[in-house]
């Protein structure tokens, strides 16, 4: 049974939804119901929101695949935490305007790290 993975996943979720709210308000205030209508504030919460769904469902199934194989708590949490600040970071930086770059890259680099950290230690744990 795995315990640790849910608890990031619960918390990356609700960013998920908490982002996707943001992209339908701006629908409804600015009237567009397909496409962007070049709106520029919606192009950018679209990609905000985007930028989460490409990286957080991977990064936490390799999370889970992880756990399930039976490494340390306080490395899942130290993965787990670092996705979280990676996906917050970069959420805050792109989403603000102007963009906090520092945040954006910053995020990106934790999401990263912890993407290939997590890699890294499926494949030792597979193959030792």
């Amino acid at each position: 049974m795995i315990a640790i993975t849910p608890f990031y996943a619960g918390i990356i979720a609700l960013l998920f939804v908490t982002l996707s709210f943001r992209v339908i308000f701006r629908r409804q205030t600015a009237k567009i119901s397909v496409g962007t209508g070049a709106d520029s504030d919606l192009e950018k919460r679209i990609r905000v929101h985007a930028n989460c769904a490409e990286y957080a469902p991977f990064a936490l199934l390799l999370l889970g695949l992880l756990e399930l194989q039976g490494a340390s708590a306080w490395l899942l949490h130290l993965m787990g935490l670092t996705l979280l600040a990676g996906r917050f970071m970069h959420a805050y930086g792109l989403g603000s305007t102007p963009q906090v770059i520092f945040a954006r890259k910053n995020g990106m680099v934790l999401t990263f790290a912890m993407i290939a950290l997590t890699s890294v230690a499926n494949l030792l744990c597979a193959i030792f």
